[in-house]
């Protein structure tokens, strides 16, 4: 019996009986349990794809002929089959395995992904490169229902089936978006569809009908009429043949005859793309990701059976501000709510406040909070799918209509909604607040998945109010502060726990105003975010080496206190900012643009930015590993201080403040 450890690499799988396939599909399974124990992981999506992947592997020839995983969460299992074994226990670590597809691991990894619905796009450029070259490489691409409903890989659907690409689409159907199929009917279809005697019959025939004199074209559509009609009652494929996409299945994803048989066949057509569905089940073989698909679904995963539970830490070492705060060793006792949570808990608030208010979501309601507010709100909750676009111009247009509308998305989701936010949302000035959820580091989903670049993004659009608090309270505060105005109005906050603060009735704050924490004559550091509880932390230290060091909360990226920042610039002779974002564009990059605008004769200190670094992704590992990796962690953040501090030659007033 062949095992995962004997193979040499996917080309193995070819000669192998159904039965060791079946029996390597078991193997891979527990492979994939016991690693996404001990690292997280996408474990649901994972274990539901290992037979098609086996399939896959069995019947193509990678790396020459192409697999592309749309997303990628679901390719643990194409991992270990394409040399990854020994390094598989390293999966999202730090200087480990990537959680998504990553050329520079292997050679079988067509793409570096992250983001659903960009695999047939990927797929069509490849088997369009391909067409071009006259080489003959067979081009597969994995894609799941929720991914196929997006607007790229509609857009891509309608070309392919247009220009009629030759490429095998293979629909990932875990119960969670498409139809289900109508039984035996349908499965009998579909073998006669990829019957090559059918395909060389029905051709002719339309070929011989079209040629009768007079009456041939009308025919020739009644009778292209009746065949649609057949799809619409036995198969739930009609969207894509109407689409020029041949549509095949469903086929039952865990039947590996079925697969092999069904696939051979559909590659094996010449003429036009073909989309296989797919029916799989979501954590197929581990009962506990069976039963909840969406608690398995993500990177973090509730308790497995024989595994502790993960205690979460808090973020940075305390409140900045002096608010009270639990000792640590209280705080660990028990999950301190994260910021998600907190945010969710007010906006059911202000929405018991205000009948206006409405929650949207694209695809994420428990991630972002949004399912809170639907138990409390169901007729004002709209989740659209993955269509973060859409999402956007939608909730335009209830803001537009009168609603208040919140739109909940991940940082990086956000990304693919820039243009929308731009012209849809800003230009028509409507008061849409963004709730930009997981800004900043993120962790072990790896360079698709980091808050990185909003921030920056956001910055130059007109209209828009840009904050970040540095503690849940102060998120309760601008969430407020949100509602409480009429234009657009963006607020990012990290996947962090909070400080576990106190309750206290939020107010709203004015907007453009930063906040004095503490006063300092040497050194003013002025914060954006979360990181402020660091700043706060280096800024102790260097006062117990003789500094005299100000700590400032900017609270608002735009619009920015310049008030507030020249009057630091010219009282100390270091200003140093902070943001857990890129540097260029970013928070410091505004503070720049103050002091340059002012054109002031009178000395400002010179200004040192530390954030993410300028020319890099950010790859995969723990939160605190990657803090201290780019050095905006507390030692990393001191250390960079000294470094501008020796760089200037600076050297302690002798002053004293007391924080």
């Amino acid at each position: 019996m062949v095992s995962l450890r004997d193979l040499r690499g996917p080309e193995d799988l070819n000669d192998i009986s159904h039965a060791e396939a079946r029996a390597l599909c078991n193997e891979i399974r527990g492979e994939i349990i016991d690693t996404v124990a001990a690292t997280g992981g996408h474990l649901g999506s994972s274990l539901g794809v290992i037979e098609m992947t086996v399939a896959l592997h069995r019947i193509l020839n990678s790396p020459t002929d192409r697999i592309v995983w749309d997303t990628g969460h679901q390719a643990y299992a194409h991992k270990l089959l394409t040399g990854r074994l020994d390094r598989f226990d390293t999966l999202r670590q730090l200087g480990g395995i990537g959680g998504f597809p990553r050329r520079e691991e292997s050679e079988h990894d067509v793409m570096d992904g992250g983001h659903a619905g960009t695999g047939i796009s990927i797929g069509e450029g490849l088997a369009l490169a391909r067409d071009v070259r006259g080489s003959d490489e067979r081009i597969a691409v994995v894609v799941g229902d929720a991914a196929l409903m997006s607007g790229l890989s509609l857009e891509a659907l309608n070309d392919i089936g247009h220009r009629k690409t030759r490429m095998l689409i293979l629909l990932n159907d875990n119960e969670m978006s498409i139809s289900p199929s109508v039984g035996a009917v349908s499965q009998y279809l579909s073998r006669i569809k990829l019957s090559r005697h059918w395909r060389r019959s029905r051709r002719r025939f339309d070929s011989d009908i079209a040629r009768i004199p007079g009456i041939g074209a009308f025919l020739l559509e009644w009778s292209r009429r009746m065949r649609h009609a057949v799809v619409d009652f036995s198969q739930p494929g009609r969207l894509f043949e109407d689409l020029g996409v041949t549509y095949v299945g469903p086929v039952p994803g865990h039947d590996l005859v079925a697969l092999d048989t069904t696939l051979r066949a559909a590659l094996q057509e010449e003429e036009a793309p073909i989309l296989v569905h797919v029916r799989t089940r979501k954590g197929y073989g581990y009962r506990p990701a069976e039963t909840d698909k969406v608690g398995f679904h993500g990177a973090a995963l509730p308790p497995m059976p024989d595994q502790p539970a993960k205690v979460e830490a808090t973020n940075g070492s305390g409140p900045p501000d002096g608010d009270a705060s639990p000792p640590a060793d209280e705080r660990a006792k028990r999950k301190v709510p994260n910021y998600t949570a907190v945010m969710a808990e007010e906006l059911v608030r202000i929405a018991e406040e205000d009948e206006r208010v409405v929650a949207i979501t694209a695809g994420m309601p428990t991630g972002t909070g949004v399912a809170t507010f639907e138990r409390r709100f169901p007729k004002r909750t709209f989740d659209v799918g993955i269509a973060e676009q859409h999402a956007m111009t939608m909730a335009t247009g209830l803001a537009l209509a009168g609603q208040r509308p919140f739109v909940a998305l991940y940082s990086t989701f956000l990304q693919r909604a820039f243009d929308q936010v731009v012209h849809d949302v800003c230009q028509n000035d409507a008061p849409v607040v963004i709730g930009i959820d997981r800004a900043g580091l993120v962790g072990e989903d790896g360079t698709s998945h980091q808050g990185m670049f909003t921030l920056s993004a956001l910055r130059q659009l007109p209209n828009l109010v840009l904050a970040a608090p540095r503690d849940e309270q102060q998120l309760r505060r601008l969430l407020r502060t949100a509602f409480g105005q009429e234009h657009p109005f963006a607020l990012q906050y990290p996947r962090d726990a909070g400080f576990d603060l106190p309750p206290m009735e939020p107010e709203p704050m004015e907007i453009g105003r930063g906040e004095v924490l503490r006063e300092g004559d040497d050194i003013t550091i002025i914060g954006l975010g979360p990181i402020i509880a660091r700043g706060s932390a280096v800024a102790d230290e260097l006062e117990a080496d003789g500094w005299s060091v100000g700590l400032v909360d900017a609270r608002f990226a735009r619009p920015i206190d310049r008030e507030l920042i020249l009057e630091q610039a010219q009282k100390v002779r270091l200003i140093v900012t902070l943001e857990e974002s890129v540097l260029p564009g970013g928070f410091g990059a505004a503070v720049l643009e103050v002091l340059a605008d002012a054109g002031t004769s009178e000395a400002v200190a010179p200004v040192k930015r530390i954030g993410l670094p300028d020319g890099a992704f950010v790859d995969h590992g723990s939160v605190s590993d990657l803090r201290a990796l780019v050095r905006v962690d507390e030692p990393g953040i001191k250390a960079q201080i000294e470094e501008a501090i020796a760089a200037h030659g600076l050297r302690p007033s002798g002053a004293s403040v007391e924080a």
